[in-house]
């Protein structure tokens, strides 16, 4: 068997019987508004890129919780406004709904305390199809749920207005029931060779400094 990471960083073979997924939480995606006076965003014309005022009204936030099955590519999903033990047994409890109940769950998950919680331990010892696999500190970007995140952000999240906590999670649910429609697994191309030989070169470098 591999280390937690080279699993997150090569993805996962699936096994009749098993389902692997990546779990992580998008923290605080801010709903903003259109501010008094300003124009929210400038629309793209011919001779000028679109353009978006450097200020903005919160009107609130929320977080988003999503586990990605890295075999197929479908996601769990759960929005909330706080990020405690309490929000993450709930999300548990969705998985354990959702998914097929004959199968393992190996859940790939951020080395952070609400994961670790006593309660959460206790949970999951009274559920024994869940494992729970923590990335190392600090390297929370080998988790593949991350690349889905960045495509959230960057397809439905980033330039968008959103006035209020619930239109963006209407915003949000309805970007991953589309995506769902037709799942698609990320796949690692890089070489692990390769990229430890980068790591190599940027410690040389460092060195020298």
């Amino acid at each position: 068997m591999t280390s937690c990471a080279e699993c997150v960083a090569w993805g996962w073979t699936y096994a009749q019987g098993v389902c692997l997924a990546c779990y992580n939480f998008a923290a605080r995606n801010r709903v903003t508004g259109d501010c008094a006076g300003y124009a929210r965003r400038l629309p793209l014309k011919k001779g000028r890129s679109g353009t978006m005022t450097h200020d903005y009204k919160r009107n609130g936030t929320a977080t988003l919780f999503a586990a990605l099955n890295v075999a197929d590519g479908t996601v769990i999903s759960m929005c909330d406004d706080r990020h405690r033990h309490q929000e993450w047994l709930h999300f548990l409890r969705v998985i354990d709904q959702v998914t097929p109940a004959g199968k393992a769950l190996h859940l790939i998950a951020d080395n952070y305390a609400t994961h670790k919680h006593a309660k959460v331990q206790r949970w999951l010892k009274r559920h024994p199809r869940f494992h729970v696999h923590f990335t190392p500190t600090s390297s929370s970007w080998l988790n593949m749920v991350e690349r889905f995140f960045r495509d959230l952000t960057q397809n439905r999240l980033r330039r968008g207005v959103f006035r209020d906590v619930e239109e963006l999670i209407m915003a949000i649910g309805d970007y991953i029931d589309r995506h769902n429609e037709n799942p698609k697994p990320f796949i690692w191309t890089a070489k692990a060779s390769d990229i430890l030989e980068k790591v190599k070169r940027a410690r040389r470098s460092l060195n020298i400094v």
